[in-house]
């Protein structure tokens, strides 16, 4: 888990730094969520919570460390669980799955983080609704896999 989250992370991220630094608009987005240190989010899934709050923190000190090439690095994260081969096989089946939103929920917005200018957009923790929110997006029961229906809150919100 640690390989893939936070070294998997940390070594993307390097080996994009020279390629971003000729692009136009460049950002790192990492999928992961806000540090939150309420302990509940530490008992029980110790490991997990540790490589997700690392990628968050990578992003962090990427955007100081990159801003002088005019770099962005921002983590994003769903507030409600989305529908993902994961959730369906390992945490919660098809009534967790029916709790859920579509994936487009957070490729919508990584694509306004992406969009906004990399000089101006650096150094957040973004959470999908409040980015969509931003942008007059208030009406997310498109997104739902059951329009309508009861939603459950990711982890770590």
């Amino acid at each position: 888990m640690h390989d893939i989250n936070v070294r998997g992370t940390f070594f993307v991220s390097k080996a994009c730094i020279p390629h971003l630094k000729n692009g136009a608009n460049p950002h790192i987005l990492t999928l992961s969520p806000p540090v939150n240190m309420d302990i509940k989010w530490f008992t029980n899934h110790i490991a997990y919570t540790l490589s997700k709050y690392n990628m968050t923190m990578i992003a962090l000190g990427l955007s100081a460390e990159l801003k002088k090439y005019n770099i962005a690095a921002n983590a994003l994260w769903p507030r409600t669980t989305i529908a993902t081969a994961a959730v369906q096989n390992l945490l919660g089946g098809d009534a967790l799955i029916k709790m859920s939103r579509t994936p487009e929920i957070v490729a919508d917005a990584a694509y306004y983080i992406l969009s906004k200018p990399s000089t101006e957009c650096t150094g957040n923790a973004f959470i999908d609704e409040a980015v969509l929110a931003a942008e007059g997006i208030t009406d997310l029961s498109g997104y739902s896999v059951v329009p309508g229906g009861k939603l459950y809150n990711d982890l770590f919100i």
